[in-house]
């Protein structure tokens, strides 16, 4: 008998003894992997050198040897004063990368005295209304030293203009600012749903944005297309993969209508994925996911510059997988998320705090979640050598698996008519809600164990610290922007609005109406207001 019939025999009595097991994309796994489970694989055309086509190993050839991934934090919480501190406090123990997360209000476009904003102002992220708050929210920070990742879509165009003031005002010119903007909005239709206007002219925002980076803000990441709030809707890692990557395709084809050269401006798109708690499968998407954005930028959209064919990524841990019940718990499955981040390949990581499940992070919880990535970084080991993973029988074989099934789903929206019809068909959503239902079940019939919830559950109650933010924030920034309205040159702002609105009648870009409207201090929310009278908003077809 030989090996590899050996090896088959082998496999299917352990087969026939044991339980299936499935992954959480409902992959089958088998228990042992060979080489007859990757017998076409092919190193130069599946794999490549580090740094090369089709960049399944990592898209700079030193990866971590040369230079550790950034660790960002997501921060923002109440006001801009007191987020600023917090940015401080993480620069200070040692963060190398700033990331915003702002109010419920203002990622809706909401003034805070509009009444829609009652009772968010500050609760999920810092407050941010007009170029004041931007100014404070940096203040001591210089924006050339370091980058920044602000999570923002629908308006994020404003939020860009804010950034680029501020720097301005700091004495830097534009293309000496690094950073990220969300700016994803087909992700906010298909799962958040922090949408304002409709698919169409949200597109055209976001192409804006593109199109004047690329001339004028060329170190900037124009887009983070979002792999993230997907996976926490409730999608599979496949659908997470699949999805995020048909949005990007989508980017890419409008882009390319507007008359933009793929090479001009793709090497500044970048994306977001999750870490969820299924080790291999998350290493094996990013793999995948590399591959995938690789071949089809080369072979689809014609792309020739390396550069433009590199998927740099940065990577969340599982919001979703935090639990309330024994919150401490939550510091292990960060680390591990983590370590599948990076030994995934991505370029940067934020660790989320252990007590997210109840409140936004205390100092303390920020402190461990950050101390989790310098732990990984500094004394695993993992950064010692490139894609320590590569030619395993089974991650070669999950990545290939992983890229077959993500196929299969790009089949399927292009038989849509690609990602806006799909959107409005309800595709994305429904097939989010079925893989939701699908788990809950599985965790509800103790199919799938969450430790300290449906298994080793104890009765101990939690004791965990309890940020809370101060209901006078909400007072306080009502009051600022009362004053800066104030002492602003109103006259000239309401000018400035007129030709925001004129434009967006036209085809003109929109990005240097909307620089001139916040550097006269008009609001997130009066710009808004503006575009709305000539976009609309959208209302989505309920499917429940």
């Amino acid at each position: 008998m030989t090996i590899s019939q050996e090896n088959k025999s082998r496999d299917s009595i352990i087969l026939q003894k044991n339980s299936q097991r499935r992954n959480l994309s409902n992959i089958e796994i088998k228990e042992l992997y060979t080489p007859e489970d990757i017998k076409d694989f092919d190193y130069n055309r599946d794999l490549g050198a580090p740094g090369e086509f089709p960049f399944t190993r990592g898209v700079y050839p030193s990866m971590y040897r040369g230079r550790l991934w950034t660790m960002r934090q997501f921060a923002g919480l109440g006001t801009a004063e007191q987020t600023n501190e917090r940015y401080k406090f993480l620069i200070e123990h040692g963060q190398t990368g700033l990331s915003v997360a702002f109010s419920l209000h203002t990622i809706y476009g909401y003034e805070a005295e509009d009444p829609h904003s009652l009772g968010e102002i500050g609760k999920e992220g810092v407050a941010i209304d007009t170029l004041k708050d931007m100014e404070i929210l940096f203040d001591g920070i210089d924006l050339s030293k370091i980058s920044t990742s602000m999570t923002i879509n629908a308006p994020a165009a404003i939020l860009l203009a804010m950034y680029i003031v501020v720097a301005e005002k700091q004495g830097h010119s534009p293309d000496q600012i690094r950073g990220t903007i969300q700016n994803d909005i087909l992700k906010e239709y298909i799962a958040q749903k922090s949408w304002i206007f409709p698919p169409e002219p949200s597109m055209r925002l976001i192409i804006d944005t593109i199109e004047y980076c690329t001339k004028f803000v060329p170190q900037w990441y124009t887009i983070s297309i979002s792999g993230y709030h997907i996976r926490e809707a409730g999608s599979t890692a496949v659908q997470e993969l699949a999805f995020t990557l048909a949005d990007g395709f989508a980017y890419i084809e409008e882009a390319m209508k507007r008359g933009l050269d793929v090479d001009d401006f793709a090497p500044r798109l970048s994306f977001f994925f999750n870490s969820h708690n299924n080790f291999f499968e998350e290493i094996c998407k990013y793999r995948a996911a590399r591959r995938i954005w690789a071949k089809r930028l080369k072979n689809q959209y014609g792309a020739t510059k390396p550069e433009s064919m590199r998927m740099r990524f940065h990577t969340q841990t599982a919001g979703v997988s935090l639990t309330a019940q024994e919150p401490e718990n939550n510091i292990i499955r960060v680390a591990l998320q983590g370590m599948a981040a990076v030994l995934g390949g991505t370029q940067s990581l934020h660790t989320n705090s252990f007590d997210e499940a109840l409140c936004l992070p205390t100092e303390k919880a920020a402190k461990i979640a950050l101390r989790t990535q310098q732990i990984i970084a500094h004394e695993t080991g993992v950064t010692d050598t490139i894609d320590p993973l590569a030619g395993s029988y089974y991650v070669e074989w999950l990545t290939k698996k992983m890229e077959e099934e993500a196929e299969k789903y790009f089949e399927k929206i292009e038989a849509l008519g690609g990602v806006i019809p799909a959107i409005r068909e309800n595709f994305f959503q429904k097939e989010i809600a079925n893989a939701s239902y699908q788990f809950q079940q599985e965790v509800e019939n103790k199919d799938y164990t969450i430790v300290g919830v449906n298994q080793f559950q104890q009765k101990e109650t939690c004791k965990t610290e309890i940020l809370k933010i101060d209901e006078d924030v909400a007072k306080i920034q009502i009051q600022k922007v009362k004053e800066i309205k104030k002492v602003r040159d109103n006259d000239k702002m309401a000018q400035k609005l007129n030709a925001l609105k004129k434009a967006a009648e036209s085809t003109e870009n929109l990005m240097p109406y909307i620089i001139d409207a916040v550097s006269e201090y008009a609001s997130v929310g009066e710009i808004i207001a503006t575009l709305k009278e000539v976009f609309g908003i959208y209302k989505e077809d309920s499917i429940f």
